[in-house]
């Protein structure tokens, strides 16, 4: 309680000075909706093993990931009342000691005020400088209009932040003149400039344009819109959780997010048209002017965190291992009745690290290393060689719950078919030319969550083209046969990998957990994340498979696939 009263005498200080009132609201209205402790059947075919969940219900964006006094925190958007998006949206919290296994906390945000009152939707966490953890978050209010709030821990001596306050002046930041009621929302964290002011931007969308608004304060209570957006374009729809913040341009590390200096470009990522895009560039705080290296289209040619199931992503920098960690909501492509007969409905993707390539063109991704404590029982196979329309399977591990990486060698590189790139979009590339299709280098790749004549299948493949200016790869996944169910969403993705197989060969790792498949191709240049509901290839009569149905060889340099351990997810009373 020392730590917290010398919080809120800092606090009360600097309110005070600004001659505002001090008072917190106690109740953060949760006694009511705290954690289900009833599981689902342990049997359900596709409920993950390794991937974040709630027991039960309905879950969306992460928000404000951080690690906190030896802690990570995940608080998420739950609806405690079903498996549907719903009218009454709250925070959920987990902590971790790893970002792999979790437990389940009390919530930390339900509606309870006339700013917040109709739903606690999405913001992010930042740290003050000695003074602990401040959220940041949309209300709905009691007009139905978004409104920017804050909330405080109760006791920041408590590593689980189990309790939360609301700041009695909430909301600190309201919809500007000309930006409708529902087009203001999300804010980012904040970071801080060299003149000592702290920076928001909040996703909206006015005129026509899709923006980032920027708010700075001097004492991260009072704030005041700058006068022009940090950024805007007419090529988008509404900005939703946006997310800005610097990435190193000589080294994999993160850096904490109010870094400014020569030697890092900054990331400006928003979410809209269901995919989250991105920009690298430049921040010119002197202007309060974001300059993109590229500016986006509105094309499929925009650079995007993953070219499948992937929205309303967070990251945060984690100050212990040097590393920008990215999470997503991976919804489901099931019917509502499943999700209603199932009980859930959402998950989160396996944490990633990112960073910048050494092209300064992209980004990388790649799960976190955490992940491979869970590796069970291994297989590898080296330097065997895949004639054309040949297949094998890889035997003797779990094949619905996996990891597996993979590393092709192309001997006949030279003998690829051309493709003219020109207006070319990948995913509609591959959903003409699905697995199925044979070309020359390619499709070859892994068949996941397959039975074992192929009935169903998931294929997770690359093809290989001479292009105007060198060679081009392309990645693909094609949902076309993963499950002998109409009412599933099949739809086939894709995307360029901005590698050259003259110099490097082919890698692809693909997370398979029951219904979801995340695939990091070219090392992570390109990532693509499936949902799939198998009707007869799940548990034990589920298959992986290599494969290669192109007219020429490829090569194996080397497989290893791991069966994956089950993540330890519990209540917090549940937890030894």
């Amino acid at each position: 309680m020392e730590i917290l009263a010398v919080f809120l005498v800092g606090l009360c200080c600097v309110l005070q000075s600004n001659g505002i009132e001090v008072e917190a609201s106690e109740n953060n209205g949760c006694r009511n909706f705290q954690p289900h402790t009833v599981m689902l059947q342990e049997k359900q075919s596709y409920r993950t093993s390794f991937h974040f969940q709630p027991p039960r219900n309905w879950l969306n964006d992460p928000n404000g990931p951080m690690w906190y006094r030896g802690v990570y925190h995940l608080f998420y958007q739950y609806n405690p009342y079903g498996a549907l998006f719903g009218d009454f949206m709250i925070w959920a919290h987990s902590v971790s000691y790893d970002l792999i296994n979790w437990i389940h906390l009390n919530h930390a945000l339900c509606p309870t005020e006339p700013y917040d009152i109709n739903s606690c939707w999405s913001g992010s966490a930042t740290i003050l400088p000695g003074k602990g953890p401040v959220i940041l978050y949309t209300g709905i209010d009691a007009n139905q209009c978004q409104v920017q709030n804050m909330a405080m821990p109760k006791n920041l001596s408590d590593p689980f932040l189990e309790e939360w306050i609301k700041f009695a002046q909430n909301p600190i930041m309201t919809p500007p003149d000309g930006v409708e009621g529902n087009n203001f929302r999300d804010p980012t964290t904040a970071w801080l400039s060299h003149d000592g002011k702290w920076n928001v931007i909040i996703g909206s969308w006015n005129n026509n344009q899709g923006m980032a608004i920027l708010y700075q304060s001097e004492d991260f209570f009072n704030w005041t819109k700058y006068q022009d957006p940090l950024y805007s374009t007419e090529r988008t729809g509404m900005w939703e959780c946006p997310d800005f913040y610097p990435v190193s341009v000589n080294s994999t590390y993160g850096v904490d997010t109010s870094v400014l200096n020569a030697g890092v470009k900054h990331v400006m990522k928003a979410s809209f048209n269901s995919h989250d895009y991105y920009m690298i560039g430049t921040y010119v705080p002197e202007m309060e002017k974001y300059i993109p290296d590229n500016d986006f289209t509105g094309t499929g040619m925009d650079l995007r965190y993953d070219h499948g199931k992937f929205y309303a992503s967070k990251t945060f920098f984690d100050s212990v291992k040097n590393r920008r960690i990215l999470w997503g909501w991976v919804n489901e492509s099931d019917s509502i009745e499943d999700d209603m007969d199932k009980g859930w409905s959402g998950l989160q993707s396996i944490p990633r690290r990112i960073w910048l390539d050494r092209s300064g063109k992209q980004l990388v991704q790649w799960p976190i290393e955490e992940i491979n404590k869970l590796h069970g029982k291994k297989v590898t196979f080296l330097d065997k060689k895949i004639d054309s329309e040949s297949i094998f399977e890889v035997q003797g591990i779990t094949a619905a719950q996996a990891d597996v990486e993979v590393v092709f060698e192309l001997p006949e590189l030279q003998e690829a078919e051309f493709l003219n790139l020109t207006a070319v979009d990948p995913q509609l590339l591959c959903s003409d030319a699905n697995a199925s299709i044979k070309g020359r280098l390619g499709p070859f790749g892994l068949l996941t969550l397959a039975t074992k004549d192929l009935t169903e299948q998931t294929a997770i493949f690359f093809r290989i083209f001479k292009g105007l200016k060198g060679y081009v790869v392309l990645m693909c996944s094609d949902q076309s046969r993963s499950a002998l169910r109409d009412e599933v969403d099949k739809t086939a993705y894709g995307a360029f990998i901005d590698i050259d197989p003259q110099r490097e060969n082919i890698s692809l790792r693909s997370l398979i957990d029951h219904s979801i498949i995340e695939s990091f191709g070219g090392e992570g240049r390109a990532c693509i994340t499936n949902r799939v509901y198998p009707k007869l290839a799940i548990h034990e009569e589920a298959h992986l498979f290599i494969f290669n149905n192109g007219t020429l060889s490829v090569t194996i340099s080397s497989l290893n696939a791991w069966s994956m351990n089950k993540a330890q997810i519990n209540h917090k009373e549940n937890f030894i």
